[in-house]
């Protein structure tokens, strides 16, 4: 279901909580909401609709994935880069690295890792601030 977009940002700024399989509706949610705002958005964080649990759906080229409980295992190649926002107006600059490494629960609960760089990087290390309540 899509769902709005959360701009309190005293609400964003809420630490999120550990998310489970019974949390996978929110993921699901946030697919749909992605998907629905593709035109300026590629990825989101569950408190973004209002929900403080630690998921992640994002737009890493053809596909649209939701992590929960993704992590940063490795990082490598700081960088500044202007990021924006879909809860937020305008653009801010902040520090990023070039490539990561993520580790997250899927849709099926398995655990998984990825290896990804330049902007799919940018992406996840942004939703995974908002689930730390870290706002660009």
């Amino acid at each position: 279901m899509i769902k709005s977009i959360n701009k309190d940002l005293q609400s964003l700024k809420v630490k999120s909580q550990p998310a489970n399989l019974n949390d996978i509706q929110v993921a699901k949610d946030l697919l749909d909401t992605l998907t629905a705002h593709q035109a300026d958005c590629v990825g989101l964080a569950a408190n973004m609709i209002g929900i403080h649990k630690r998921i992640i759906a994002v737009s890493l080229g053809p596909v649209n994935i939701a992590m929960l409980n993704p992590e940063i295992t490795k990082k490598s190649h700081l960088y500044q880069t202007n990021e924006g926002c879909l809860s937020l107006s305008g653009t801010r600059l902040t520090n990023r690295y070039q490539q990561i490494t993520v580790r997250y629960l899927d849709l099926n609960g398995k655990p998984q890792s990825l290896n990804l760089t330049d902007f799919a990087a940018e992406i996840v290390q942004h939703e995974i601030d908002h689930c730390n309540g870290v706002i660009i």
